[in-house]
C-alpha cells in the first residue's frame, strides 16, 4: 500500500505541518493494518511506536478491577501512542474495532530527525501537546459525567 503527502494532509493530526514536514513524516511512516480484535498495544508497554489512523477504529482501554474499560473510541485521523514520543510506557490498551489501517511511526527514527531539524521537532511536540491536552479535557468530561450519575442531589431540607 503506497501513502503520498496528500494522505497526511486528510489526517487532523498534520494540519498544521510545513510542506516539507509533510515530507519527512512520508519517509519516518510505514503503512500497517490490524484486523478486528487485534491489540496495537497494551497497557504498560514500553512500545516505542506512533500511530495515525487512516482508517477503521481503536478502542483505548484500562484496567480496571481485572477487567478492560474502554476509555475512548479513535478513528481515521486520529493518532495514539503519544507516551512513547516522551519515552514513557504506554497508558491505556489500543484494540482494533474492526480492520484498521494506520502509518506506524517507530520513536526511536523520529527523535533522530527532531535532533535533526529542531523546527520539525518543535512543530511535532507543539501539535502532539495539542493532543494531549484534548485527552485529558475529554478524560476529565467522561469523568466528571460519572461521577454525577453515581452521585444523588441534595435531598430538599437536609
Amino acid at each position: 500500500m503506497a501513502y503520498e503527502t496528500v494522505v497526511l494532509d486528510r489526517c487532523p493530526f498534520f494540519e498544521q505541518f510545513q510542506p516539507k514536514h509533510l515530507d519527512k513524516l512520508m519517509t519516518l511512516g510505514s503503512p500497517v493494518h490490524f484486523r478486528e480484535g487485534d491489540i496495537l498495544f497494551r497497557e504498560g508497554d514500553d512500545a516505542p511506536q506512533f500511530y495515525v489512523l487512516l482508517s477503521g477504529r481503536v478502542a483505548l482501554e484500562a484496567n480496571f478491577g481485572g477487567r478492560q474499560v474502554r476509555i475512548d473510541t479513535l478513528f481515521g485521523g486520529d493518532e495514539l501512542g503519544w507516551s512513547a514520543v516522551l519515552e514513557r510506557k504506554k497508558q491505556f490498551q489500543a484494540r482494533a474495532l474492526d480492520s484498521v489501517d494506520a502509518l506506524v511511526f517507530e520513536v526511536s527514527r523520529m527523535h533522530d530527525a527532531f535532533d535533526g531539524n529542531p523546527y520539525f521537532g518543535r512543530a511535532f511536540l507543539e501539535r502532539l501537546l495539542t493532543v494531549v491536552a484534548e485527552r485529558l479535557q475529554n478524560t476529565r468530561l467522561q469523568l466528571a459525567a460519572a461521577l454525577a450519575e453515581t452521585q444523588s442531589p441534595p435531598k430538599p431540607g437536609s
